[in-house]
């Protein structure tokens, strides 16, 4: 069992991981933007994080930078979300995320995902 923290602000989409994360034992938090998710994650680091990468307030390959650049946070895993194709340069190769998934996904994949990059750390 693991935390996740899932940030994005679709709440359709949110529901929907939660479910499947969830069913798989799994602890799963919310964040709906990139401002509040950088502030809970340093409150309270999550074993890993599943993050948009379209978001209000700060994008999500913002998020994952300030994430991976912070000493207290860079060891927390992050699977980026996305629905468009985005080229390593978008997200940078240095304070990029361990791996991606393509929005719409298979639950499976989704929590296949997660998972192996949880078994990873």
């Amino acid at each position: 069992m693991a935390r996740v923290l899932v940030i994005d602000d679709e709440p359709d989409v949110v529901r929907l991981i939660v479910k499947v994360l969830s069913g798989r034992g799994h602890v799963v938090q919310v964040a709906r933007d990139g401002a509040s998710a950088l502030a809970r994650v340093k409150h309270e680091p999550p074993d890993v994080i599943l993050l948009d990468s379209d978001l209000p307030k700060i994008d999500g390959a913002e998020v994952c930078r300030r994430i991976k650049t912070d000493e207290s946070t860079t060891e927390i895993p992050v699977v980026m979300m996305t629905s468009s194709y985005i080229d390593i340069y978008d997200v940078g190769a240095e304070g990029g995320p361990e791996a991606f998934v393509v929005r719409p996904f298979v639950r499976e994949v989704l929590a296949n995902v997660v998972e192996r990059v949880l078994f990873r750390r």
